[in-house]
């Protein structure tokens, strides 16, 4: 302990008032008394502490230093000096120094780390979200069947939104938006003008028949999907909210809706649109229903069937627009040959992106497909299940292509689509090696829902001829087919001149002739 002498002067508080005023400035400047700073033993601080009995108290803080000796000391466990004086030997004011420390007991708080600071904090939430499994959007079929639970028993406010449910809106007008787009990307001559065929192309007549058959269609498959595992579908959480787990409505309602649908959509297509794309429909339906949904408790194949499903609807829309130029109007016209390749390849397209949208969907509720009891890859096999989502995914590029080369779309789509294919590509290869974890299953699948709509989106704008027609109606020029026809009418105009100079037409026929509108 450094001990620290007072000097010896009159200016002390206990000798002021009995100095007068010539011995005070007599003593102004008294001698120096040595003072040694040293760390004393226990017996030398005693003496000193004994012969400062009767000076001047100290304030507190005086000794300013001894909090951070005595830290210093217990850090490196050699004992503190100050330690071994018992309490009882301690002086007044070595007692009231003690008194003076702090009293709280909590420990002192730890450094503050760089990653505490505001931004490292956002950094980490937002490296912890980009990491997380996949959370799927709320479930249109649920959210209908809780607003119908809501609603009063036998009423129109309880039935309509019921069988919404059981048509599963989402998927319904997907396929709907399928079939369009593949009827209007069909390269007809007549762009814009109905034809004047039975079933005339890009007529809103026709299009109205398409779009009800379908969606009656895909109604009716997704009700007898329900109807035949209500007792699995209460085991997932995503399911377990359908109308038929929560008994918003009975077997046979569901049954009798499902059969209608389907006689009205098969209907619809059948005299509204052509018998192909009627067959498609009932097609649908069956593999569906009939094979998907059974095989998905038998074989992981369950998930190629149900691809092929999804990739008839745009061979739906491609029948119903070759069904107006076509002579005989058979199946084997409307969907083989060179002319129809490109509707295989919206077909294909669409068989193609439901692996890598499937493999990431499921992946994120696997435990729930194997709890279940449902055979899906993403926990057979999840190493096959993350490949399989990017074999398909590099299937985009020479789709893509193949549209540009069988004149369906102008070759600049292959460049407009390509930014979009790279993207899905790069997520589903970063699936594939992470197999799912660290957000890798959550970035395929958002890829995939916005890859769809905008390759369709891009087709459609870069249909082939679209462009060169709406320049010559906005320009003014002339169409080619307008100038052939015209030309063939002059042909016409001088034959008939030349057949009435030579006497085979009469006077009276030439008149009229000449008085047609358009001569």
């Amino acid at each position: 302990m450094i001990i620290r002498y007072p000097p010896a002067s009159a200016f002390r508080s206990n000798g002021l008032s009995t100095v007068c005023l010539s011995c005070l400035l007599s003593t102004a400047k008294p001698a120096g008394r040595s003072v040694t700073r040293s760390f004393s033993q226990k017996s030398n601080v005693k003496a000193a502490l004994a012969a400062a009995g009767t000076t001047t108290r100290l304030r507190a803080g005086y000794f300013s230093g001894n909090a951070l000796l005595e830290k210093a000391r217990l850090s490196t466990k050699r004992g503190a000096i100050t330690a071994s004086i018992p309490e009882s030997e301690l002086s007044p004011i070595a007692a009231e120094n003690e008194a003076s420390k702090p009293t709280s007991t909590a420990a002192p708080p730890p450094p503050t780390s760089t990653q505490d600071l505001p931004h490292r904090r956002r950094q980490a939430a937002r490296r912890a979200a980009k990491e997380a499994d996949l959370v799927l959007p709320p479930n249109s079929s649920s959210n209908l069947a809780t607003s119908a639970a809501n609603a009063p028993s036998n009423s129109i406010r309880r039935l309509i939104p019921v069988l919404l449910s059981l048509s599963k809106p989402r998927l319904s007008v997907l396929v709907v938006l399928t079939a369009c787009a593949s009827y209007s990307l069909y390269p007809v001559p007549e762009l814009l003008l109905p034809s004047a065929t039975d079933t005339p192309s890009l007529s809103p007549l026709t299009l109205l028949f398409l779009t009800t058959g379908t969606t009656l269609c895909a109604a009716s498959a997704n009700a007898f999907n329900m109807l035949y595992e209500p007792k699995w579908d209460a085991l997932m959480s995503r399911t377990r909210n359908r109308p038929l787990v929560r008994g918003l409505i009975s077997t046979r309602g569901a049954a009798i809706f499902a059969i209608l649908a389907g006689i009205g959509g098969t209907t619809a297509l059948y005299f509204g649109v052509n018998p192909t794309v009627s067959f498609l429909g009932a097609l649908n339906i069956a593999l569906y229903a009939g094979v998907y949904t059974p095989l998905k408790r038998v074989s992981v194949m369950n998930t190629w069937i149900g691809a092929i499903v999804g990739g008839i609807p745009p061979l739906m829309g491609w029948a119903a627009a070759a069904g107006q130029s076509a002579t005989h109007g058979d199946w084997r016209e409307l969907l083989l040959g060179e002319q129809n390749i490109g509707g295989w390849l919206l077909a294909g397209l669409l068989v193609a992106w439901q692996f890598p949208h499937f493999m990431s969907l499921s992946w994120s509720i696997r435990e729930e497909y194997k709890n279940a009891g449902y055979k899906m890859l993403c926990w057979v096999n999840p190493a096959r299940n993350a490949r399989v989502g990017l074999r398909y995914s590099l299937l985009f590029f020479p789709i893509c292509i193949g549209l540009c080369y069988f004149n369906v779309t102008e070759w600049s789509f292959a460049v407009a689509s390509a930014p979009v294919n790279i993207y899905l590509l790069r997520e589903a290869v970063r699936f594939w090696k992470l197999e799912g974890h660290k957000g890798s299953a959550r970035g395929l699948f958002w890829a995939s829902v916005w890859h769809l709509p905008m390759v369709m989106i891009l087709a459609m704008v870069e249909k082939k001829g679209m462009w060169q027609r709406v320049w010559r109606a906005v320009v003014g020029e002339p169409d080619l087919e307008d100038e052939d026809e015209e030309d063939y009418l002059d042909e016409d105009e001088e034959e008939a001149v030349l057949s009435a100079r030579e006497g085979k037409v009469s006077p009276d026929a030439r008149r009229a002739a000449i008085a047609l509108p358009g001569r």
